[in-house]
């Protein structure tokens, strides 16, 4: 048996390594540049900016799929082995990526760690960062001079591509604004820290204990005294608003849900990954001004 396995992983290596040897002039077979997306909403962005030119794939795309316990087929090893970009998210969100890029070293593949690229690496970052839009013309403009540095003749397009995006990305900016113009200093609650960056943007206050957001951002449990401290908030009206995120409820955060609907407070879901028939700016831009009703609905 452990020939067997031994012949299977001495195969599996020989496979990727005939990929990339027939692969390593920067292009596809179809002449477009091959890039990785760690997740589908870093994967939508790149396509924005690359056009045509280039092919990406996004290797979490199920709004389901945990990048915690996400583990990748031979598919998406071989796509790593043989991407001249690479895009992940860094701040130990997608830790699977590292793996993937240190099992197929390549002299010619450019990585974006998002995380590394914005300086947000401390030890109790926030890693939602396509959350924070202020650092979003710093990540697309790294991506358009990583297209460039890998394929020159397609420079202009991805220049075109990157001011294209930016403007798309303007009535977002303009709806964050809006609300931090109307709404600065308001209290609002979240049960884990996904949108925390864009509430930031926002000016609006978060009063979460940060013990119970970081309990279930970590898929535990939270303590009694986290979780009675989470209650008050609600029940004495200390947040405007709850947000939650619909992609990881539990039986803590649905109660918290319901006790925020009795004692009149909006609550706003958010998803952690970017729903299928959605670009980045039709996700983020519909859950924004579901928090602006919500802010207008709370404080009128």
């Amino acid at each position: 048996m452990d020939r067997m396995r031994q012949l299977a992983v001495f195969l599996a290596v020989i496979v990727v390594a005939s990929a990339c040897l027939t692969a390593c002039d920067g292009k596809s077979a179809g002449g477009r540049l091959r890039v990785v997306a760690a997740e589908n909403f870093w994967g939508d962005l790149a396509s924005q900016v690359g056009g045509s030119d280039v092919e990406v794939t996004s290797l979490i795309s199920n709004p389901s799929a945990d990048p915690h316990e996400y583990q990748p087929s031979r598919t998406a090893q071989l796509r790593v082995a043989t991407a001249d970009v690479v895009i992940l998210n860094g701040a130990d969100y997608d830790p699977f990526m590292t793996r993937l890029l240190d099992s197929s070293p390549s002299s010619h593949r450019r990585v974006i760690d998002v995380a590394k690229l914005v300086g947000d690496t401390g030890s109790d970052a926030n890693p939602h960062l396509w959350y924070d839009l202020p650092a979003l013309p710093q990540v697309l403009t790294a991506m358009s001079d990583a297209f460039t540095a890998a394929d020159f003749d397609h420079a202009r397009d991805y220049k075109n591509g990157l001011h294209a995006t930016l403007n798309r990305l303007a009535p977002l900016d303009h709806a964050v604004t809006s609300i931090a113009t109307h709404y600065r200093g308001v209290p609002v609650a979240y049960t884990e820290r996904v949108p925390g960056d864009l509430l930031d943007a926002a000016a609006l206050t978060v009063v979460t204990p940060p013990g119970f957001a970081r309990s279930i951002e970590a898929g535990t449990e939270p303590s009694f005294a986290d979780i009675a401290a989470m209650r008050d908030v609600i029940t004495q009206h200390r947040a405007k608003v709850l947000l939650y995120n619909s992609q990881a409820t539990s039986p803590v955060t649905q109660q918290l849900q319901s006790l925020a609907r009795v004692n009149g407070i909006p609550v706003v879901p958010i998803t952690e990954t970017m729903p299928v028939d959605h670009t980045y700016e039709s996700w983020q831009l519909s859950q924004v001004h579901a928090l602006a009703r919500a802010l207008g609905e709370a404080t009128r």
